[in-house]
């Protein structure tokens, strides 16, 4: 079993940390906030972001990034989108080329918009060549830390690395999927945040199961164009990280994406809603670089278009599902 290095001590982060530790690995967690560190080791639970999870021994929890990266052979960052490059920069001194790099960060950095394993080439290329994969796929974190059976997608341009890390990562509760579409897959775990946001707003506005159907379905037709124009493959929207990411985000009820729509839907305002929030809903600051990709692809993303103009306050909710509707007609 390798030491796992966890960067990042949210919800998903500790999530996983607990999961890897219980098949065995040795876990050290970090965390930016010293209450998160201080919690996990003297109550073995995270009050901060997953108080209802009781964390194994095994899961050590530090906010020095050189204790925490040294002894790893896999190092796991679960961070924001907007502070993974600065993030990287702090680590590289650390890190080295003996060690598996996996993101499972799903968005993209706005002003570059970068997928997150292509921040980490980046960055990580300045002292050696990186190995990296990627992890997405359908998971709300209260669920993997409960043991419930999660399927997810580990992707890398490398299959020693991806199969490497489906045996390290699986166990009776998590099945995890290789793929060489890096792309495909981030892009589906970036993009369905944004959608997901939509996916709010109709319940939010009181609508019922049809138009939730049509948007989930146009949503991912959405997805999968961007994804194809970037050199992902289609086929990879239709699986796990593409489909059944959307699925869960648009329709579960721990979706912090999903209840951002639901509140903008019930006519709150976007400042107030993001500011009691702990943890980042990273379909907001998506959506901005979604659209700046799209546009400059020549990708037609309505659904997410009118996400853009709701969040920035230029339409409102009801209004925007009007003019969905009213556009003009075409074939599927």
């Amino acid at each position: 079993m390798a030491e796992v290095a966890v960067i990042g001590a949210g919800g998903w982060g500790t999530a996983l940390a607990g999961a890897l530790a219980g098949m065995g690995h040795g876990v050290r967690l970090w965390a930016h906030e010293e209450e998160v560190v201080a919690s996990i080791r003297e109550e073995r639970r995270n009050r901060l972001f997953l108080p209802e999870v009781a964390l194994p021994d095994a899961v050590r929890a530090t906010s020095n990034l050189e204790e925490a990266i040294g002894p790893a052979g896999i190092v796991l960052t679960v961070m924001p989108s907007h502070v993974c490059r600065a993030l990287y920069e702090r680590m590289l001194p650390v890190l080295g080329p003996g060690q598996v790099l996996v993101s499972a960060t799903k968005g993209l950095e706005q002003a570059t918009l970068r997928r997150m394993s292509e921040v980490i080439e980046e960055v990580v290329r300045a002292r050696f060549p990186p190995r990296i994969a990627v992890l997405s796929g359908p998971s709300f974190a209260r669920e993997v830390a409960r043991g419930e059976p999660t399927a997810l997608v580990v992707a890398s341009g490398s299959p020693e690395v991806a199969e490497r890390i489906q045996r390290e990562f699986s166990s009776r509760t998590l099945r995890l999927y290789v793929s060489g579409d890096v792309v495909g897959v981030e892009l589906g775990g970036a993009v369905k945040n944004v959608i997901a946001i939509a996916a709010g707003v109709v319940e939010g506005l009181g609508l019922g199961h049809n138009p939730m159907a049509a948007l989930v379905t146009r949503g991912l037709a959405e997805i999968s164009r961007l994804a194809a124009a970037c050199g992902g493959r289609q086929e990879t929207l239709a699986g796990l990280a593409g489909m059944g990411d959307l699925v869960l985000t648009c329709t579960g009820a721990q979706s912090r994406n999903r209840g951002v729509g639901v509140a903008l839907g019930k006519g709150r305002t976007l400042g107030d809603i993001l500011g009691p929030m702990r943890e980042v809903a990273e379909g907001v600051k998506t959506t901005e670089a979604v659209l700046e990709l799209s546009r400059r692809l020549g990708v037609d993303m309505p659904i997410a278009t009118m996400v853009g103009r709701i969040l920035c306050g230029a339409i409102g909710p009801r209004e925007a599902i009007g003019e969905l509707m009213e556009r003009s007609l075409k074939s599927e």
